[in-house]
């Protein structure tokens, strides 16, 4: 499939993956960075990221390489399993959450995906007859 997607070199993950901005790493791979938030929203806030330009889950899902993906999925589930998180292994469990474009407020488009975990989270999106009042 065509990468539909402009992709901006200039974007602050580029320039973390060209080294011209130092990261707190978790974990890297050949495809593969993750790294702490620099603005943690929980305790446990880890960043991964493709190393390949992509903008969004749609653009990485649609048009990344099976190594690319294989190794993005298995890189997030080593990382919550290093962190003792995962529910099935004794871990209180975690929240993934990436956002896709102006209406979900992404703010730096290469794609991402938060890990967060360490306390209780909340409910994701309001119910909606607590939006319509």
């Amino acid at each position: 499939m065509a990468n539909a997607y402009a992709y901006d070199d200039k974007n602050i993950f580029a320039r973390i993956l060209r080294g011209e901005i130092p990261n707190d790493t978790v974990t890297e791979t050949d495809h593969t960075l993750a790294f702490n938030d620099i603005y943690p929203q929980a305790p446990i806030h880890v960043l991964v990221i493709p190393k390949g330009a992509y903008v969004c889950a749609d653009d990485f899902y649609a048009n990344a390489s099976e190594a690319e993906l294989v190794d993005f999925a298995r890189t997030v589930a080593r990382i919550t399993a290093d962190l003792g998180i995962q529910p099935g292994q004794g871990g209180q469990g975690y929240r993934t959450l990436s956002n896709a474009g102006e209406v979900a407020v992404q703010e730096v488009p290469h794609y991402h995906l938060h890990i967060l975990s360490g306390r209780p989270l909340g409910r994701m999106l309001q119910k909606a007859e607590d939006v319509r009042g």
